[in-house]
């Protein structure tokens, strides 16, 4: 049976840093949830379906119900996040760590979702966008990366 090798300055191996990045996402999506929420709450912004209508046009699904859709909305979320932590696992792999990688990993997310979603047909293009709506959307992720961020240096400091 082969074994996965070591890599990175410390040795760890790549099951390693994903698992990681993987707890990592999961707190960095907390972490966003939270901020759209109190986001809402103060612009009166109603929360959005795009996670569970992506679901719908990429894997060609159809909730059967307004609770179906919202409870495949909220796990396309988690995963989603959860698993670009897998992605802050990799640059620590290749040993990108700290603020160069908390700053990758929001500009890789972000820059997906504003390609990705328009792509879909499930929002404007970001050109398009106000300023508010680009700064709400990008400080929103930004949170996510943070978070992300801390956790997987916490967890790598750790052991």
């Amino acid at each position: 049976m082969r074994t996965i090798k070591k890599i990175g300055a410390a040795g760890d191996s790549l099951a390693l840093h994903l698992g990681r990045g993987l707890l990592a996402g999961l707190l960095g999506t907390v972490a966003i949830t939270a901020a759209q929420l109190l986001e809402m709450k103060i612009t009166g912004r109603e929360s959005s379906d795009a996670p569970a209508e992506a679901a719908e046009k990429v894997l060609d699904i159809e909730p059967q119900s307004k609770a179906s859709k919202e409870s495949m909305n909220n796990l396309v979320h988690v995963a989603y996040g959860t698993g670009w932590g897998l992605f802050r696992g990799g640059l620590d792999a290749l040993g990108i760590r700290g603020l160069p990688a908390t700053t990758l990993h929001w500009l890789a997310i972000w820059g997906a979702a504003a390609y990705m979603l328009p792509k879909l047909g499930l929002a404007k293009p970001i050109t398009r966008w106000s300023g508010e709506e680009i700064l709400t959307d990008g400080l929103n992720h930004a949170v996510y990366a943070a978070a992300a961020g801390s956790a997987y240096d916490g967890l790598r400091k750790a052991g």
